[in-house]
């Protein structure tokens, strides 16, 4: 596969909760030739079982000292669950200028655990701690099937054997210290929202860190990720489909570096209209800024990062394509304390209102089966409706949490705040051919008395527009990411 620009020379791999770099191999062999592999035991594990500090920074710092003795010039990053956390921690870092991380172009995230804590049934966190230090033969007995539960089918003989060994030969602490500690570890706010373009692969029977898990959890905090679910395979996907792993990361690899999307078309007389004398200076300013592109990596400060990829889905339910981030706009308003001066009695603080709602929202969707972001377009819309109707069952271990009256209350006040910003956008002006933005600029007379740079209207018969007005716009259809043609508004 040809190498683009952007390709790296080294794809540093680290490891599952009981695994080791040889976990990697059956992949490592599939991509000689495009990309060299450098796999890693994590502290406690594999040749590095003697190696301590098993908290998700410790391990970062760990690979981190490894990249710096490896001096690539542009390495990629892929984290199997376990690893996926601390591949995410470091991409944060380079993120934020680490200058042994500066050359971080990729990150590849399989069957990943996500910055926030990892679900997993606490049942069966008992159970996996209650075996690790129980003698010889229970441990045997266990790790084969601990091996076995996570494969959507029967791993070779060999591979099996390979994986039980790495799972007895880990060091029962770093084993216990993931499980009590690092799972659950919170990074979603520090690791916020990347630029690294991302690929997520995820087995179709992975229960707890499959397509669903990834959807809801991690892929809100990449600003640049495809997602893609391997049917039938479960959570060591490095061993069950080498073959299909390795040839998702080269073309993760070999592809372009994604463009930001472009901004939303403002029509060349409406952005003259804009530019004129006919408008006034403040709200010239005011329209500039709302035509600025929004910046996919946007970095939520009202919600969580996860909160806003809900309200992103949700307007998206809402509004037709706008062209342009309305729901990074509404958290942007929240975090600032700018509204309409009023609120309905029954709801908290506009903020705590729309963090309470989404979370309420989620937390129904998941009673009933799957998180809001898992689901199609007719099953968000369902919920959406049982919330705008007063049904939406909300349980009551959500937290924080609004009850149903309190949901329709606020997905009104979602809808009307998702209206306003839709509205007051230039591009959205254009279309609906508003003109009322230029009655109030700083125009003079012209020389023949017509007065056209005045503000204000001198006609105001029916369909009988100014000579300045310009006609309803209506864009053509594009695909958000798409590049499209944009007139400056300046």
């Amino acid at each position: 596969m040809p190498r683009s620009d952007n390709s790296p020379d080294l794809l540093v791999a680290l490891h599952f909760l009981g695994g080791s770099a040889r976990t990697w191999e059956p992949v490592a062999r599939r991509l000689a030739g495009t990309v060299g592999c450098l796999a890693l035991d994590l502290p406690g594990f594999g040749a590095a079982a003697g190696t301590t500090g098993y908290d998700v920074a410790a391990m970062a710092d760990h690979v981190a000292a490894a990249i710096r003795a490896a001096r690539p010039r542009r390495f990629a990053l892929a984290g199997h669950s376990m690893g996926a956390k601390v591949a995410l921690a470091l991409a944060r870092r380079s993120e934020d200028g680490d200058p042994d991380l500066a050359g971080l172009s990729h990150l590849v995230l399989v069957a990943g655990s996500p910055p926030s804590p990892e679900p997993i049934a606490e049942e069966r966190r008992r159970a996996m701690l209650a075996w690790i230090g129980a003698d010889a033969e229970t441990r045997a007995r266990e790790a084969r099937a601990f091996i076995r539960q996570n494969v959507g089918a029967p791993l070779a003989p060999g591979d099996e054997d390979a994986a039980t060994a790495d799972v007895l030969r880990a060091a029962p602490d770093a084993w216990r210290a993931w499980l009590e500690s690092g799972a659950n570890e919170d990074w979603a706010a520090r690791i916020g929202v990347l630029r690294t373009p991302a690929l997520i692969l995820a087995g179709g029977d992975d229960a707890d860190l499959g397509p669903a898990g990834q959807a809801a959890l991690t892929a809100p905090h990449l600003a640049h990720a495809r997602t893609r679910v391997l049917d039938g395979a479960g959570h060591l996907l490095p061993l069950e489909r080498p073959d299909a792993v390795a040839a998702e990361i080269a073309a993760h690899l070999a592809a372009a570096a994604p463009a930001d999307p472009a901004p939303a078309r403002i029509p060349a007389d409406y952005a003259a209209l804009i530019a004129s004398e006919r408008v006034n200076p403040r709200l010239r300013a005011a329209l500039v800024e709302r035509a600025e592109p929004d910046d996919p990596a946007y970095a939520p400060a009202a919600l969580d990062p996860v909160a806003l990829a809900l309200l992103r889905a949700v307007v998206a339910r809402v509004l037709p394509e706008a062209g342009f981030d309305i729901a990074a706009r509404l958290d942007a308003r929240l975090a600032s304390g700018a509204g309409d001066g009023w609120r309905f009695s029954r709801l908290p603080p506009d903020a705590h209102a729309y963090r309470a709602g989404l979370r309420s929202l989620d937390a129904a969707a998941r009673a009933e089966g799957a998180p809001f972001l898992a689901r199609d377009g007719a099953g968000r819309d369902a919920l959406l409706r049982a919330a705008q109707e007063g049904r939406l069952a909300v349980p009551e271990t959500a937290d924080p949490r609004l009850d149903a009256e309190q949901m329709v209350l606020w997905f009104e006040d979602l809808r009307a705040d998702a209206v306003r910003t839709y509205l007051a956008h230039p591009a959205t002006l254009a279309r609906l051919g508003f003109s009322g933005i230029g009655a109030g600029g700083t125009g003079t007379p012209d020389p023949d008395g017509l007065a056209r740079n005045l503000p204000g209207f001198v006609r105001t018969g029916r369909n009988d527009p100014e000579p300045w007005e310009p006609e309803p716009w209506e864009p053509e259809p594009w695909e958000p990411g798409q590049s499209a043609p944009a007139e400056a508004v300046r």
